[in-house]
């Protein structure tokens, strides 16, 4: 009996031990990088697109599941602490290393790309082609 425990638990322990490494392992792979959100993901969430409302207008304090943090009076960039809120915001809705699977980029990217069928904000990305949404790609993707 002490035997067959001995051995169960051994089993066990060397399971929880693999188990615990690849989960370390994924996690340290998956990490997103802040300083290539700030420099390349966040500035499209300000910038303006022909004929439909930059991210911001929808996003700012939104309700919706995604909100960006609001510009202090007079800056027209977020300082460190709100991009680093906004970078916890946006952290939550990408798979890091599966850009083709993030709801970030899935939905405001035209259905004809791959994107949903309706985002209240307009298709902001025609094509997986356009550079923003590659520059969102390559963050998400980036391990």
């Amino acid at each position: 009996m002490l035997a067959r425990f001995v051995i169960v638990f051994s089993v066990a322990a060397a399971l929880g031990a693999v188990a615990l490494a690849g989960g370390v392992s994924i996690a340290a792979e998956s990490e997103l990088d802040f300083e290539i959100y700030r420099s390349q993901v966040e500035p499209v969430f300000l910038k303006k697109r022909e004929g439909i409302a930059r991210c911001y207008q929808c996003h700012v304090e939104a309700n919706n599941g995604f909100s960006l943090e609001p510009l202090s009076e007079g800056q027209s960039n977020w300082n460190e602490e709100q991009s680093r809120r906004n970078f916890e915001m946006a952290s939550r809705i990408v798979i890091p290393g599966d850009s083709a699977n993030s709801r970030m980029l899935i939905h405001p990217l035209a259905p004809e790309a791959g994107g949903d069928l309706f985002h209240s904000g307009g298709r902001q990305f025609n094509s997986q082609d356009d550079p923003d949404w590659q520059a969102w790609a390559q963050w998400v993707d980036a391990n």
